[in-house]
């Protein structure tokens, strides 16, 4: 497979539903794409002004203090304290490794990548580039012999799925037994919101407890465009087994992919702060609370969604139906069907629309529930 045969970018078939919201009387209320709509904090957005003298390429492996602080993160807000600078790396974002991380390990025709069955379809895309066979399964137990790259995501996109020590501990048993590798997308691992997750820490594929000591084939992946609001910084990075983050290094060298350096000059800061983290979360929260009820009463059932930056929703119908139910109301959601073959009934809104335009929205669904 080539790029050429990747099928039509899907948020196109969005269009239409976009254009019906917005002709409502009191504007569109836009719940369909996860950017970030709150300010970059100042700190950050100062330390990326004191780094723009970069005259000089930047370093692929990261900063010496990058280095440090995504280390130093990780053993203060993950719970995994054990790292050193050899086990992490910046990545331009997370997309760019997610879609190329099967050509960075070398996969090809007869390998197999599983996924999420309701999932961020970029980790099917990065397969298909590759020629390799997705295979969208959630139980350990149902990845095949064949098996090179296990891709979970918790909390997931869209439906908030989260994993517990436990689960991620089987999931890590069965890989070795795979001899695959297993990489984790927890860029909403900031966002908990219900049951455990309201007053615990989400656990990494990296915790001791799961890895049982040792973190070989074991990948974590995040970023810092929903907790720092640096989307347009493309901030990220990667971490875990020593062997493939050096392996990894060395064809990003090749390739030219290094993140500019006043970009990592501000993650440092960013994963130095965690007081303008708290705060979002806070903003997210409020929206969520606006939101959620607002749904329900226009009779939607919430899904999942105990963690992450969506609601995860169905009212039992097809999704576009309901896709064209709220673009009436003047607001716009993400398809369900977007998410894998699964997920024919459900829309997902996400919390990234400025408070006050959410309030609105939830004002109208109320209305319409009357």
């Amino acid at each position: 497979m080539s790029v050429r045969d990747l099928a039509d970018y899907p948020w196109d078939a969005v269009v239409p539903f976009r254009e019906r919201a917005a002709l409502h009387p009191q504007g569109i209320v836009d719940l369909s794409v996860g950017s970030p709509v709150d300010p970059t904090p100042e700190l950050i957005r100062r330390a990326l002004a004191e780094a723009t003298d970069a005259h000089a390429y930047p370093q692929t492996v990261g900063t010496p203090a990058l280095r440090e602080a995504i280390v130093e993160w990780y053993a203060r807000r993950r719970g995994v304290p054990d790292l050193t600078v050899d086990n992490v790396l910046p990545t331009i974002g997370s997309k760019e490794f997610v879609a190329l991380l099967p050509t960075l390990l070398g996969l090809g025709e007869g390998d197999i990548v599983v996924h999420p069955r309701i999932a961020y379809p970029t980790y099917e895309v990065g397969a298909r580039v590759v020629g390799a066979t997705p295979l969208a399964a959630d139980d350990p137990a149902d990845w095949p012999e064949g098996t090179k790259l296990i891709w979970i995501n918790t909390p997931g996109n869209p439906d908030g799925r989260t994993w517990t020590v436990e689960e991620l501990a089987a999931a890590v048993r069965r890989a070795r037994e795979l001899g695959a590798v297993l990489a984790s997308d927890e860029c909403y691992a900031e966002l908990g919101w219900d049951g455990r997750w309201a007053s615990e820490s989400i656990p990494s594929i990296l915790d001791p407890r799961v890895t049982d000591g040792s973190r070989a084939n074991l990948l974590s992946v995040y970023s810092l465009s929903k907790q720092s609001n640096l989307a347009g910084y493309r901030a990220a990075f990667v971490a875990g087994c020593a062997r493939i983050v050096g392996e990894l290094l060395t064809a990003r060298k090749h390739l030219g992919l290094m993140p500019p350096e006043p970009v990592q000059h501000a993650m440092v800061v960013a994963l130095g702060d965690d007081e303008h983290v708290a705060s979002q979360k806070a903003l997210y929260r409020e929206r969520r609370d606006l939101l959620r009820p607002a749904l329900e009463a226009a009779g939607f059932r919430i899904d999942g969604s105990e963690a992450g930056l969506y609601l995860w929703a169905t009212e039992g119908e097809d999704a576009w139906t309901s896709i064209a139910r709220l673009a009436d109301l003047g607001i716009l959601g993400g398809p369900g069907p977007f998410y894998g073959p699964s997920s024919q009934q459900h829309v997902r809104l996400a919390l990234t629309a400025p408070t006050d335009r959410i309030a609105e929205g939830a004002r109208r669904l109320h209305a319409q529930a009357l």
